[in-house]
């Protein structure tokens, strides 16, 4: 049997993670049985969402549990299959990522035909995080024509794909992120009116100045003084779709609400959170829609790579540090 690598959650964190939470174990691969695949990861995705995760509290995914190795998205070829349905050199998408290799049921992983794309874009634009961007903007935003689009979080995974989506609609896109090379990328892919929210001192102003009329849609992926503003230059009968606050993730005390939550009620406002997974329903028709934008030059994607298995943590660090442009991956072979 081959020995491998895993990242397990030594610890949990309290406020930013730091190396101390991880270890690097190597574990023993077991050859596959009955109805089971080998796998080799080839990349893993790490995401805002499994910060909340390493706390032991009850959310809509299960807390990852001390001493045992942490899971996420990954891409993978099978090397050894003893499953009908799986052959040797397929490649698998699973939720078995933060490992270098494991041996699992064919039937837990999902076959993957990369229709012409790379393989790491559906841990990406062809995955969760665009899927997110998609669901969030058209269902729960239920974007119409004429709309002006605010998101935060402009230069991340799921930001670019929401202003991109919306531009390939045809729609004003106004855009936040944090420095000047991402405040560039913003302009590239697009928008109308990026905003480096480090330099600016008053973010109401600054989405204001791209709209002066406000905004219809708000797309979050931030929280705190980035949904205040928003609530502040939002129009009447605006759409808030909340997908994220990572601006809250590694706080140690209950932060404050925006302080201006009343405009609600006078601005008919209509806010509502969301997870992906109750989405996925829309994934088949994102997937065509994503493959004729690329086709037609109106969608791309950044992405941010480490390599091995020992950068996972680093990788997963940066995000909170703003050092992805794009989708973070670890690239593991």
């Amino acid at each position: 049997m081959a020995t491998v690598r895993e990242v397990r959650l030594k610890s949990r964190p309290v406020g930013n993670p730091t190396h101390d939470n991880f270890e690097i174990a190597a574990v023993e691969l077991k050859d596959p049985g009955p109805g089971e695949v080998q796998v080799k990861n080839l990349w893993m995705t790490v995401d805002p969402y499994m910060r909340g995760r390493m706390n032991d509290v009850k959310s809509y995914a299960p807390p990852f549990q001390l001493g045992e190795v942490m899971t996420g998205g990954a891409v993978g070829q099978v090397t050894a299959s003893n499953d009908a349905n799986l052959k040797e050199g397929d490649l698998v998408l699973s939720q078995l990522g933060w490992r270098e290799a494991f041996t699992a049921p064919a039937n837990t992983l999902q076959k993957l035909d990369p229709r012409g794309l790379p393989v790491q874009a559906f841990l990406g634009a062809a995955g969760m995080p665009g899927l997110t961007a998609y669901a969030g903007l058209l269902r729960v935003a239920a974007l119409k024509e004429g709309d002006v689009v605010f998101v935060s979080g402009g230069a991340g995974a799921v930001g670019s794909m929401v202003a991109q989506i919306a531009k390939a609609k045809g729609h004003r896109v106004i855009a936040s992120a944090g420095g000047p090379e991402k405040v560039a990328f913003l302009k590239s892919i697009g928008v109308d009116h990026a905003i480096d929210y480090k330099a600016e001192k008053d973010l109401t102003a600054a989405i204001l100045a791209g709209a002066p009329d406000g905004i219809d849609v708000y797309f979050d992926n931030v929280g705190g003084d980035h949904l205040e503003a928003a609530l502040n230059a939002a129009r009447l009968f605006a759409r808030f779709a909340i997908c994220g606050m990572i601006s809250i993730y590694n706080a140690t005390e209950p932060q404050p609400g925006p302080s201006n939550l009343a405009l609600l009620i006078g601005k008919n406002i209509r806010m509502e959170g969301f997870i992906v997974s109750h989405h996925f329903d829309m994934m088949p028709k994102y997937i065509e829609d994503l493959s004729g934008w690329a086709r037609e030059g109106k969608v791309t994607w950044k992405e941010t790579v480490f390599e091995g298995i020992e950068k996972a943590p680093d990788a997963f660090m940066g995000l909170f540090k703003g050092d992805n442009l794009g989708k973070m991956l670890v690239k593991l072979a």
